[in-house]
């Protein structure tokens, strides 16, 4: 079930951790001075780390020139390439 903020959504799934006792001590005390559960102070940091940590590896990054060359090439006519007419004429084999 996705995580979705500032909506409340049945929790039904655990994650279970292996800390040290100095770390759940820490998580324990920010969390109460936070005047919050420790889930309710962990969940919105782990989740908010593990999307930046999927937006990194399914952005796409490049420099300027490679930036520069892929618009030139996107900015190009449009070709004929042989039997692709032909190919999107056919019946898909996706369809019954």
């Amino acid at each position: 079930m996705p995580y979705t903020r500032g909506v409340s959504a049945t929790k039904s799934s655990r994650l279970e951790l292996r800390l040290t006792h100095e770390q759940k001590s820490e998580i324990e005390q920010a969390a109460a001075i936070a005047g919050r559960s420790v889930t309710d102070f962990s969940v919105p940091l782990l989740v908010k780390e593990a999307e930046q940590v999927i937006r990194i590896e399914r952005e796409l990054s490049m420099s300027k020139r490679s930036w520069d060359a892929f618009n030139r090439i996107l900015e190009r006519p449009a070709r004929p390439i042989s039997g692709l007419a032909d190919l999107l004429k056919r019946p898909s084999v996706f369809e019954d």
